[in-house]
């Protein structure tokens, strides 16, 4: 679906865009402009805007599914598609790293940051092993599972209740409850958009901020 977006729009491509190139290419924008350019700078971002891309528009579109009628599971709520963009993020971040640095000068960068007392490394240096290992592709992908999960537990909840109130005890004093879940459901479903939107761009964001620490010279 999104090469099928993508496609239709390049191919169909104007000087003066209609609303479908131009709802396209603001997105592809926001991310260039928002996140690449914001935090890579505008030459480093042009090698990581199409990764960057890729991220934000494949977790905004798996975000969404599950708010789709008849699917309402969002992909990113399973662990396997974050892990697997946290790896993709992880293998980058070390790769650009050791590409300026040399192995010895990412992990010297990393892990042994300069003015700091040496008795000190001895307490700092795991924790930094442990966030260039772990902490930062593990908080990419509990993240974002986490929240995806938690949206769609409060939409089963809401549209239980409202299937329940409404339906199952239909001429009972408990449909009056009905008139409480009903609307907290559709509330919960606008809330899931801007949940959806906004962990694509945090996970982007983030990525972006990984690989920007190992192209700094010190970190």
């Amino acid at each position: 679906m999104l090469l099928s977006i993508f496609m239709i729009a390049a191919r169909r491509a104007k000087v003066v865009p209609g609303r479908f190139q131009a709802g396209v290419e603001y997105i592809l924008d926001f991310v260039r402009v928002q996140v690449g350019e914001e935090i890579l700078g505008k030459d480093n971002a042009k090698r990581f805007v199409p990764m960057l891309t890729t991220i934000f528009v494949t977790i905004l579109a798996f975000n969404l599914t599950g708010i789709i009628p008849g699917l309402n599971l969002a992909a990113t709520s399973r662990i396997g598609v974050p892990l697997l963009l946290a790896l993709w993020v992880f293998v980058t971040y070390w790769a650009v790293g050791i590409r300026k640095h040399g192995l010895g000068g990412y992990l010297k960068a990393n892990l042994f940051p300069p003015g700091v007392p040496w008795p000190i490394y001895f307490i700092l240096t795991p924790i930094e092993l442990l966030q260039i290992l772990i902490i930062r592709p593990g908080s990419l992908m509990v993240r974002l599972v986490a929240n995806m999960v938690a949206g769609h537990i409060m939409l089963v909840l809401c549209f239980a209740a409202t299937q329940f109130f409404l339906i199952d005890s239909a001429g009972s004093g408990l449909m009056v409850f009905g008139a409480l879940t009903l609307p907290a459901g559709i509330f919960m479903t606008l809330f899931e958009l801007l949940v959806a939107f906004l962990q694509a761009y945090i996970f982007a964001l983030l990525a972006a901020v990984y690989i920007n620490m190992s192209l700094e010279e010190e970190h």
